[in-house]
């Protein structure tokens, strides 16, 4: 009996030996499996003509806001426009009560007066020559006094442009609180944008941009580059660049919301098909596979510009590799690939 339970033993043994072999033997033979071969499509990367554009967002400003006002208190006589407004450079917006300007018309007719008759009269001898240069001072005092209280009387608009606010109505008595009116040219108008100082050797006046706004969906307007600021923000390391718009038909108005593209010129650079490019799992870098000896190799790639379904390569690539544009998604570094004609 005991010899028995020996051998019975022995042959669960030899058993349990064989299958751990056995075992080890399916292990051996999936780790040298060979992978399977992907098919892809590719193209070659070429070299193309880009536009270097940078897009931002700003506002709509008036080219010029004046605040017209006299200099000092006094009661309003004449409206004569309102809110909205189209004005001319040099129309009479508004008249102030006229009593001091009338006093200043009387004493500056004197004056003139009194000055051709000392004239005359030192033309002919008759008075010193300190006689008449006092004449001639008060004549111009007299005259400098009319014309100042003639400007704040008579309040014109120094610009062409619209009226955007009228805070007084005839009658009442102008405190200096607040402006009368505000005239704001828009023909043309301006936007500043902040560009960043990455890009400040780029930027030049005269460059050219196109803007667009929601009020006007599907329509872009024209404008250029006419003045760079010479200083860079350190909290934002950005700099304003202010673009003027013509605007002849008024349809950009002071507060719009616009998009802002500006030509920075061209470069020659590497393109390919948008959907070459993959984003690196948990990292803000992106790739593209290439086909090396019928193997896929992943390339990290700076991207630049991205135009009609194409991105710009400014780095990671060169010129003539074989990228795929079909397949992609499931490739890994490494993999064997077999490219579909």
């Amino acid at each position: 009996m005991r010899g028995t339970a020996l051998i019975a033993l022995a042959v669960l043994a030899l058993a349990g030996c064989a299958g751990k072999n056995n075992n080890k033997s399916a292990a051996a033979g999936q780790q040298t499996q060979a992978p399977a071969v992907q098919d892809v499509k590719v193209i070659s990367a070429a070299m193309e003509t880009v536009l270097q554009e940078g897009r931002y967002s700003s506002t709509v400003q008036a080219n010029v806001t004046n605040n017209i006002a006299p200099q000092s208190g006094s009661r309003i006589q004449k409206i004569n426009v309102e809110v909205g407004d189209y004005v001319y450079a040099g129309q009479i917006l508004a008249e102030m009560d006229r009593v001091q300007l009338d006093q200043a018309k009387l004493r500056l007719s004197n004056a003139e007066t009194e000055l051709a008759r000392i004239k005359q009269l030192y033309e002919q001898g008759g008075v010193a020559q300190s006689d008449f240069e006092a004449q001639e001072l008060n004549y111009k005092v007299s005259k400098s006094s009319y014309d100042n209280l003639l400007e704040n009387t008579i309040l014109r608009s120094p610009v062409t442009g619209v009226v955007s606010a009228r805070n007084y109505d005839r009658g009442d008595m102008y405190g200096m609180a607040s402006p009368i009116f505000t005239v704001q040219q828009i023909v043309p108008v301006k936007l500043l944008i902040g560009i960043s100082e990455a890009d400040y050797t780029k930027v030049h006046k005269g460059d050219k941009v196109s803007i667009t706004v929601d009020a006007f969906p599907g329509k872009s307007y024209s404008g250029s580059v006419v003045r760079i600021y010479p200083t860079i923000d350190p909290m934002t390391h950005t700099f304003n660049v202010e673009v003027r718009v013509p605007n002849q038909d008024r349809q950009l108005r002071p507060g719009m919301y616009a998009r802002v593209s500006v030509a920075f010129g061209s470069n020659r650079s590497i393109v390919v098909p948008d959907v070459a490019v993959v984003k690196l799992q948990g990292a803000g870098q992106r790739s593209v596979f290439v086909v090396e000896d019928s193997v896929a190799v992943e390339k990290v790639v700076t991207l630049g510009s991205h135009f009609d379904g194409k991105y710009e390569i400014l780095t990671g690539l060169n010129e003539g590799e074989m990228v795929v544009v079909k397949g992609q998604a499931s490739l890994r570094n490494g993999s064997p690939v077999s490219i579909m004609e």
